[in-house]
Order: C-alpha cells, then structure tokens, then sequence
C-alpha cells in the first residue's frame, strides 16, 4: 500500500478503497499512454488544400484592420512543429458563442506561453473577423490566434459544421511532410459515440478533471459565459463576501494530522 498523506487515524476501509482506486488510476494512466501511442503511430493522413482564412492585427487592441488571408501552410512556424486548431463554435447559424469553447479558450489562453514552445495554436471560427475579436477582448484572449474560417470550406471539410451552418467543436492536428504537403494528422470531437456525446475532449479541460476528484463530482454542471458576479482574485470567498454569515462554533481537535496543537 502507498499512502498518499501522513494523517492520523485513517479508517482502514478508507485506506483500502483508497488502495483499490490508486490501482486503477495508475492502470488508467497506463491505458491512456498506450492510446497517445496509438495516436502518434498513426499513418500518413490526406493532403489537404491550404485552406485561407481571415485575420486581423495580431494586437487585439490595434483595432480589426487590416484583415489579411492567412493560408494554413503560414500558421507553422517551424519546420517539424504541428498546427492544433480548436474549432470554435461561433457563427453562422450559432450567432452566440458557445459556453463549453469560452471556457477551453479561455484555459487555452492561460498556458497560451506554454504552448507556444511546442506547437502552433490557432482558434478557428465561423464568425467573421470582427465579432469574433470583438468577443475575444470581452475574454482577454491576447495571446491566441483568432482566425476567421467562415468563407473557408475547413470547417465543413473537418466536420465542425454542416451543410446549414450549424456549428460543432473540434480539434484538428496538422503537420508538413518531407515534402512540405500540407497534411490532416488528427481530428477528435465531443461525441464519440451515440452514448458518449459531450466526453471526448475532457482532456483539454482541466474543469471537468478538477471536479471528477470531488465526491460530488461534475454532475449536470455546465459553464456559462457569465456567472453574473466578476471573480476577485481571492476567489469564491470574495465573491461571496456580501452573502449573510452563518454563525457556527467550530471544534478545533487537540491533535490535526497527527500533530499537537500548541
């Protein structure tokens, strides 16, 4: 057995069950090593056209213009570096931004620095150039790349929209071959089955990971583009810093984690 704390007086069904699921964590996390082998043992994918997109100043506050066509063949900025472009569903027929998308871009935009240092990150939408950085100011991506990919087939092409102009997420790899071929390496979606609809991007949110750890769990919770209240940062305390107090007495016990309370 390997504890993971040094507290006193765990119960020993605790301790076994803990046991039990460290066991199966690891056997996950080997499971899940074994798919990103798959993955990256995964043959050459199709040549694809270098589809065009739209975009505006790299600095978000310079204002939208100009707006120049961008190739995909010019988002890689390296010789043996991918492109990842997360499709964001915004536009057309989805006139307001998805609220699952804002909260993986806005993580996205987080590590953007992290990033970087690897591959080439883009965010692609159907939206035209001005909403689109319109609502990126709103969420302070400064640090992403926003393309325009409504007058593109990429989207239709990648499965992110329909014949309609009904929009879908996605996430797509792209890579350069020797002989500078412009190729489709991966695409995953949300639904991955006709029962598995909205898990099959969890990984690029470290939300859902956080609330799987609770004993409550992720239940039905889904995020919102506003909570209504701005977060300081000091958090959910601040945030609630105006809702009435409940009084309550709080017995500190003589020894916390094994050790004595002066």
């Amino acid at each position: 057995m390997l504890r993971q704390t040094r507290l006193s007086y765990e119960p020993a069904d605790y301790l076994a069950k803990r046991e039990e699921l460290r066991l199966a964590e690891i056997e996950l996390m080997r499971h899940y090593e074994r798919v990103a082998a798959l993955r990256r043992k995964l043959p050459p994918g199709v040549v694809v056209m270098d589809y065009l997109f739209e975009e505006g100043p790299t600095d978000l506050d310079a204002g939208d213009t100009p707006v120049r066509t961008v190739g995909l063949s010019e988002l890689f900025t390296g010789r043996d570096r991918a492109v990842v472009i997360y499709h964001f569903m915004y536009g057309k027929k989805q006139t307001t931004p998805c609220p699952m998308c804002t909260s993986l871009i806005d993580g996205f935009n987080g590590v953007a620095d992290h990033i970087a240092q690897n591959i080439d990150l883009a965010i692609v939408s159907a939206a035209d150039p001005l909403p689109l950085r319109d609502y990126a100011r709103k969420r302070g991506w400064q640090k992403l790349r926003l393309l325009s990919g409504g007058r593109s087939a990429f989207k239709f092409d990648l499965n992110s929209e329909d014949g309609e102009g009904n929009q879908d997420a996605a996430i797509s790899v792209f890579i350069r071959d020797r002989y500078h071929r412009l190729r489709h390496f991966y695409t995953s979606h949300p639904w991955m089955a006709t029962d598995m609809k909205e898990r099959g991007m969890d990984l690029l949110s470290p939300i859902w990971n956080l609330l799987d750890l609770t004993p409550q769990g992720r239940s039905n919770w889904y995020p919102k583009i506003d909570y209504g209240i701005p977060l300081q940062p000091s958090g959910f305390w601040r945030q609630h810093a105006m809702m009435p107090r409940v009084q309550r007495s709080i017995e500190i016990p003589e020894r916390i984690s094994g050790r004595t309370r002066a």
